[in-house]
């Protein structure tokens, strides 16, 4: 049971950004706080790069890495869903990405569980639209630009069909059903804006970068939508609504 709790702790460890108090730890996995310091002077004892103390929280060291632990069932089923719903919603870059990702999973959970991995009963299917492959020719730059902060020129035709280029600081994708919406900082407007990938008609990469600045960030952004005001309408991330104005 002891062991079991110490890679379940593990776990969650590896999913936390941020030291997490051994009260958070206690309460997600149903025991005493002391049992946590416990747990954690052992799995300090046995070498696990894990730091922190009682009071300030706990984290594992940066740059060390874990393996994989055993997946449990629906965890395995989330995988493999999530997996097969990129798949089958994208038809370039994403989908060999997700089936190159499958393949290394499949590979850490030996044999039985490879084939319980790879036969599970599980499809995702997406149909084909219209727009899908103007879209998938912008996804890889688009993804690209978010990861290294390029500023980039688009131009842009908004839902009812005037266009317009603007220089923008990618900072997330949203997947819908239909649409890719890109959310960027617009120099323009001088705030978020959102555009959709097939909506796109060129991009530009200027060669200069961008720095996160705080109200600026995609966190930001999301912030945002938990209390939207009239003023926040045209912001939401609805790909029916008013974006890229």
């Amino acid at each position: 049971m002891k062991t079991v709790r110490l890679f379940a702790l593990l776990d969650q460890l590896r999913v936390s950004r941020h030291p997490v108090s051994a009260e958070a730890l206690a309460q997600r996995l149903g025991v005493s706080p002391r049992t946590i310091y416990r747990d954690m002077a052992s799995l300090q004892s046995m070498g696990a790069p894990v730091r922190g103390e009682s009071g300030l929280g706990y984290q594992l060291e940066t740059g060390y890495f874990l393996p994989p632990l055993q997946f449990g069932p629906d965890e395995m089923e989330a995988i493999a869903l999530g997996l097969r719903l990129v798949m089958a919603r994208d038809r370039a870059d994403l989908h060999d990405a997700a089936k190159r990702a499958a393949g290394k999973i499949a590979s850490t959970v030996g044999p039985e569980g490879k084939e319980k991995f790879q036969t599970l009963p599980l499809i995702a299917v997406s149909r084909k639209r219209a727009t899908d492959d103007h879209a998938a020719r912008w996804g890889s730059v688009v993804r690209r630009t978010i990861r290294e902060r390029h500023i980039v020129e688009l131009s842009y035709c908004d839902l009812e069909g005037q266009g317009s280029n603007r220089r923008v600081h990618p900072l997330g994708l949203t997947l819908f059903d239909d649409v890719w919406l890109l959310t960027a900082w617009c120099e323009l407007r001088d705030d978020f804006r959102n555009f959709r990938l097939d909506r796109i008609g060129g991009i530009r990469e200027t060669g200069t970068r961008f720095r996160l600045q705080n109200g600026r960030r995609f966190t930001d952004y999301l912030a945002t939508l938990s209390s939207p005001t009239k003023s926040d309408e045209a912001r939401l991330p609805d790909p029916d609504g008013t974006i890229g104005r």
